[in-house]
């Protein structure tokens, strides 16, 4: 897929971050957009903007928690592409920060049910539409953290191996059919994912979750116009796999030597900065 020029793109977790980015990018290169958020007023706002400047932008408020909601999408880009997507961007995702023995199930199963179960939802109802274009796409966004895994963030760690290793498979299955998936893992990214997420215990990494956001917001360096350009340029390039950030390539380089040691030396790093702060 060299170009978007023309193509049906849809996008979730569209009104901020790196959906609101890959949208704003996607609607410069000409594509034809349907964007899906929970965020019913930033959403519209988004797609006011795209509208004015000459994009064609369509909009559905949507929970990807829900596969009911995921199917009503995918029935929408039916109804307002005819011939459905070309190129699918399972991007919506939050965070929990909670250590196991406290966290709660119900916790536990919103996150999951957002970050592993709406990108499988997401393919599945997707699918049969996308098979029958030329070429298409399904874009499924994991995280470095696939690789390395961070005290109290245990379920978002494993729901972004779980998006790595769907995404894998799928790619697997889909060989030989005109759909190509591409997995996509981030680094630190300045987005409000750490703002918008449910801190419900910060204190075997942070003082308070103030304290937590800050660091994060200090240390992730990628922008989302930045990771957008990345995923853009990964679809029309063919990839099939793309790190996003010099801190996610550092991280992804050191996991294939030391598979065993990264997540101790993060701990550790962690730790380190924590009593710097106090200091």
């Amino acid at each position: 897929m060299k170009h978007l020029s023309g193509k049906a793109v849809v996008i979730t977790g569209a009104a901020s971050g790196i959906g609101r980015a890959l949208a704003q990018q996607a609607a410069r290169e000409g594509a034809r957009l349907l964007l899906a958020d929970i965020q019913a007023s930033a959403l519209d706002e988004l797609a006011g903007q795209l509208r004015t400047a000459g994009g064609v932008c369509h909009t559905l408020v949507t929970d990807t928690g829900s596969e009911s909601a995921i199917q009503a999408l995918a029935a929408e880009s039916l109804r307002v592409f005819s011939q459905g997507a070309d190129v699918l961007i399972n991007n919506a995702g939050v965070s929990l920060v909670v250590p196991v023995q406290s966290m709660q199930t119900a916790d536990a199963q919103w996150l999951m049910n957002i970050n592993f179960w709406g990108v499988v939802h997401g393919c599945r109802y997707f699918l049969p539409q996308m098979r029958t274009r030329p070429e298409a796409v399904l874009v499924n966004v994991s995280s470095i953290f696939a690789m390395v895994s961070m005290p109290t963030q245990s379920m978002y760690n494993a729901s972004k191996a779980a998006v790595r290793g769907f995404s894998d498979a799928l790619r697997e299955e889909l060989h030989g059919t005109p759909v190509r998936v591409l997995c996509v893992h981030p680094g630190g990214i300045r987005t409000n994912i750490a703002r918008g997420g449910r801190m419900l215990d910060v204190s075997m990494i942070a003082d308070n979750p103030q304290t937590m956001v800050n660091q994060f917001e200090e240390q992730a360096r990628t922008s989302p116009e930045q990771a957008a350009a990345v995923i853009l340029a990964a679809i029309a390039s063919g990839k099939t796999r793309v790190l996003i950030g010099a801190d996610a390539r550092l991280i992804d380089w050191l996991f294939r030597l030391f598979p065993t040691r990264v997540t101790p030396w993060f701990s550790k790093l962690i730790a380190a900065m924590r009593k710097r702060a106090g200091h």
